[in-house]
């Protein structure tokens, strides 16, 4: 770990440096205040030539180091740890300035503190990217200061070291381990109870307790002179794909993410939750032209697949075009399968123009369309008007809202399946429409 020693006067030594001057000045008024402010500059100068030989006598005197995730997680905040210890033999004052990567514009990475000899602390504070892609963290910069508080001695620790930000795997653990304990209901999931007997046979193990009875295999119990029971399965490796847009409608940001990232974070979860449920999770991406199709699959591999699939995926700012989507689609999946399609519709003209297209894939497939609400109106709707010009955005306001309950019904009439969400709630209200079509048995 490489340290580089500088000098640096403190604001302490600037006010008694200013202090002596102005007292110089008087001495031509008062000569006897010149003699004072003389025998001050020797005794202060005195002082700071003792500060630096304390500071500088001990050639390693502060260890720093920072520690990191491998990568960071896209719209969650990330823990950053900065780690010091004290090599002096006095209590020490720390100012800490970690160099952020800029695209944080984050100017509140300095922290103060104070260290005994022989001690160490640990820093924490957190980072919430809202954009994909390689961030690079500077320097660890550490000024020390000794109790006389004259000078600090600067310490740069660390190389410039480059970060990945990934798409939301903090989101997708936590959705996870909730998932593996039948704990989703915590975060909003609905516990929809499934329709039906779609089971099929897997095994005939040991009675245990708490098994149905209903589901003794008598022949085998007579053989084996114990109870045995039939285990059943849900039917399983039902293909889903997150169909995601990647168009200019979906770089509308939502608290300093767009949409599309907000769209990448969900399907990076429902893929997860899919192959826990023991379906293929697949990726198809597009704009004007086909991005990329990762065909379904519960290979151990898929989700980092998926993941890195989804780490490089960029606009092109373009005109999203669903008649390619649509060829595409016909040409690569051949089994039925269900289409989550992230997309956005702000008016029903809009609609209407890709209609025909969700049209004709729903009738190979199960589409369900995912579309957003426009929250910047929620506050509009919400207050009285007091004046003209406020019922008038009120209007207009309504009218846009009234607009996207009419897709959502346009949808409906023409077979295909739709979720109007907030980008906040998007991959709940996902995880939970693909639980109620999987306990209807459409999938």
């Amino acid at each position: 770990m490489k340290s580089i020693k500088a000098l640096y006067f403190n604001n302490l030594s600037f006010q008694i440096a200013i202090g002596i001057a102005l007292l110089a000045i008087a001495g031509y008024a008062l000569p006897f205040l010149e003699s004072i402010a003389r025998i001050l500059s020797l005794v202060f100068l005195a002082f700071i030539f003792v500060d630096i030989a304390t500071l500088f006598r001990v050639k390693k005197g502060l260890i720093g180091q920072r520690f990191v995730p491998e990568r960071l997680s896209n719209g969650d905040q990330n823990l950053i740890r900065i780690y010091v210890e004290n090599l002096y033999p006095f209590k020490a004052k720390l100012r800490l300035i970690d160099e952020v990567p800029e695209q944080f514009q984050m100017r509140k990475a300095d922290f103060w503190t104070t260290l005994s000899p022989a001690k160490n602390t640990t820093i924490d504070y957190n980072l919430r990217p809202v954009k994909r892609g390689e961030y690079e963290f500077g320097r660890l910069n550490i000024f020390v200061s000794s109790p006389i508080g004259l000078v600090s001695r600067r310490f740069k620790f660390l190389e410039p070291s480059t970060v990945p930000v990934y798409p939301s795997y903090i989101q997708l653990r936590k959705f996870e381990l909730l998932a593996i304990s039948n704990n989703l209901t915590e975060l909003g999931i609905k516990k929809i109870r499934r329709i039906g007997h779609n089971m099929e046979f897997e095994q005939i193990k040991e009675y245990v307790a708490g098994d149905d009875f209903r589901t003794i295999n008598w022949k085998a119990t007579a053989r084996k002179g114990q109870l045995m029971v039939n285990n059943y399965q849900d039917e399983r490796s039902q293909q889903v794909y997150s169909v995601i847009d990647k168009g200019r409608v979906m770089e509308m940001p939502f608290e300093g993410m767009s949409l599309l990232d907000y769209a990448i974070n969900a399907a990076l979860v429902i893929s997860n939750i899919a192959m826990k449920k023991g379906d293929k999770a697949g990726l198809i991406t597009f704009q004007h032209k086909i991005g990329t199709i990762l065909p379904a699959s519960k290979r151990n591999k898929q989700m980092e697949l998926i993941m890195e699939t989804l780490y490089n995926q960029k606009t092109a700012y373009k005109e999203s075009d669903f008649s390619r989507l649509f060829v595409g689609i016909q040409k690569k999946l051949n089994q039925r399968s269900l289409l989550l399609l992230y997309t956005n519709f702000e008016s029903l003209s809009a609609l209407q123009r890709q209609l025909p297209y969700l049209r004709s894939l729903s009738k190979n497939h199960l589409v369900v369309a995912i579309f957003f609400r426009n929250t910047e109106m929620k506050e509009v709707l919400e207050n009285k008007p007091t004046n003209v010009k406020e019922i008038y955005r009120k209007t207009v306001a309504e009218k846009f809202d009234h607009e996207k309950r009419l897709i959502v019904k346009e949808l409906r009439r023409h077979g295909v399946y739709s979720v109007l969400t907030t980008p906040e709630n998007l991959t709940v209200d996902s995880i939970n429409k693909y639980l109620e079509l999987k306990a209807r048995g459409l999938i």
